[in-house]
Formats: C-alpha cells, sequence, structure tokens
C-alpha cells in the first residue's frame, strides 16, 4: 500500500523512539501491575460503591491503558530516522520561523505527540507536518511564500524566515 498522509507513520529519530519504547516497556509492565495490585487492595477493604481508592486506581488503570495504546500505535507505524539535516528545507524535526498572515511565529514541524514531553515547557507549538500548514510549507526554504487554505476557508500566506533542526 502507497503511503498516505492517513497511513504514514510518525517520523521519529532513534532516540525519541527509544525513550518511547522504554515508557511503553515501563507502563505495560511494573507499572500496568501496579495498578491492578492497587485496585486488588481496595477491593479487599470491601464496599466498592464509597471506596474512592478503587475509583482513583480504577481511572489511573484507564489512563494507563489508553496510553499504551497510544504508544503502541505511534511506535508500530513510525518511521526512525536521523534528525533533520540542517539545510535550511522544511521537514519533520524542523524548528520553523513564519510570518503567518503577517504575524510572524515560531513553531515545531512534527507529532505531537513525540514533542509534547519535548517542547512542553518551552511555550513553543507544534504542528504535525500533514496539517494545512505542515503541508504547505513541506519541502520549501527560507525566503520562500507559499499559501495554503484554512479550516474556515480563508487563503493564509506563509513567508518561511528561518528552518533549523530541533535541538531537544
Amino acid at each position: 500500500m502507497p503511503e498516505t498522509p492517513e497511513n504514514q507513520g510518525a517520523w521519529l529519530t532513534q532516540e525519541a523512539y527509544d525513550r518511547l519504547k522504554k515508557e511503553l516497556d515501563y507502563i505495560s509492565g511494573p507499572y500496568r501491575q501496579e495498578i491492578v495490585d492497587r485496585i486488588e487492595a481496595a477491593r479487599e477493604e470491601g464496599d466498592l460503591k464509597e471506596n474512592g481508592g478503587y475509583h482513583a486506581a480504577r481511572e489511573e488503570q484507564g489512563k494507563n491503558e489508553g496510553r499504551i495504546a497510544q504508544l503502541t500505535s505511534l511506535l508500530e507505524n513510525a518511521t526512525v530516522g536521523e534528525k533533520a539535516a540542517d539545510d535550511g528545507i522544511v521537514e519533520s524535526g524542523m524548528v520553523v520561523t513564519a510570518e503567518v498572515a503577517g504575524n510572524e511565529m515560531t513553531f515545531l514541524l512534527g507529532s505531537r505527540e513525540v514533542a509534547e514531553d519535548l517542547v512542553g515547557g518551552t511555550g513553543m507549538e507544534v504542528f504535525s507536518d500533514h496539517s494545512p500548514i505542515g503541508s504547505a510549507i513541506k519541502g520549501h526554504k527560507a525566503g520562500e511564500t507559499v499559501t495554503y487554505t484554512a479550516p474556515n476557508g480563508k487563503e493564509i500566506s506563509v513567508e518561511i524566515l528561518e528552518a533549523k533542526p530541533f535541538e531537544g
């Protein structure tokens, strides 16, 4: 099957892949068992309707299972490669500074799931390379101006000012 934006996986560096795989191994092994043990201990206390510990552990179990599913899917479909080349051409893993509809902004082009921990404290936005803006600028370089159609139907102009590899 040919790769399309719908079935193409996230692009990850080997370091990001390894970090996410380590997290998956932990939350699907020791941490999952820890939650099961807490649920069992809470069950033994009796009345489950009034048991806050039981309900908290079950909620934690649901969140953990969701994260396991998310990471499993992400890692199964990921494309693992080197860090983006420092050639000024916009691609996944690049920090892009652009003038978007007259406003200068800096953002990371990549997977939100992966970049969340990396840029979380920086306040930097993350755009998927499959998003309207990501699709429009991917493959272009500093000095070029492209347009894309926003979800509201408006044509938006983007001038790429700089594109450099993310150092995270």
